[in-house]
């Protein structure tokens, strides 16, 4: 008894870690993402070409490598992260990469002449994609914008490899301990996994409806 109710808090704190790795990364995923976004549309030189280094270099960076810099190399440059803290920063910077080209595809998607309008207002370059384009552009981005954040919820399974018991990690702990119930752990820990991924898809199909009805 004590050995099941030891198990199920496990599988509660290690789902909780999880929500919290995928919800933080999340959130400043699309806060730099849109940043990043935003450059790669600036009419200023310097900040496009940061934008697509960072960008295409780190949607070709296998996620373990970002996750390996920041829990081994850091520390030896002199930043010393908690392994939690080094896991949102991974997950952070990795998906920002694919938020950024989400909403710059949603930027692109919107016609060229409403930008033009907003210009010939006298709307800055700032005041123009924040005011006329961004709206515009995260309606069409919506779908893209759910996978992305659907894929950062299985990705935080990397976390698991570098000392965060996550879901992942901690189902691995499980069916060392309890071999003889492999399938029903694993089954247990998947459907963990879909009680964050499945309400962000019923969330999408309701914003993709709402976007239909507002256009």
């Amino acid at each position: 008894m004590g050995s099941l109710l030891a198990s199920r808090a496990a599988v509660w704190d290690a789902f909780t870690t999880t929500l919290f790795l995928a919800v933080t990364a999340g959130v400043l995923a699309l806060l730099v993402g849109t940043l990043l976004a935003a450059m790669r549309v600036s009419p200023y030189a310097p900040l496009r070409t940061v934008a697509t280094v960072y960008t295409e270099f780190l949607r070709n960076t296998p996620l373990t490598i970002v996750f390996f810099f920041f829990v081994f190399v850091t520390p030896s440059m002199g930043f010393t992260f908690a392994y939690k803290v080094a896991a949102v920063i991974a997950l952070t910077c990795y998906t920002s990469a694919f938020v950024a080209e989400a909403v710059r595809s949603g930027i692109n998607s919107v016609a060229v002449g409403q930008a033009e309008a907003a210009r010939s207002l006298g709307m800055s370059f700032g005041q123009n994609l924040a005011i006329v384009v961004l709206p515009q552009a995260f309606r069409t981005a919506i779908p893209p914008l759910i996978s992305v954040l659907i894929a950062l919820v299985k990705n935080t399974s990397v976390a698991g490899a570098f000392s965060v018991l996550e879901l992942f990690a901690l189902s691995k702990r499980l069916t060392n301990a309890h071999s003889s119930d492999v399938i029903a752990i694993l089954v247990g820990i998947a459907l963990c996994y879909l009680v964050i991924c499945i309400p962000l898809g019923r969330l999408a199909a309701a914003l993709e409806r709402k976007a239909a009805f507002a256009r």
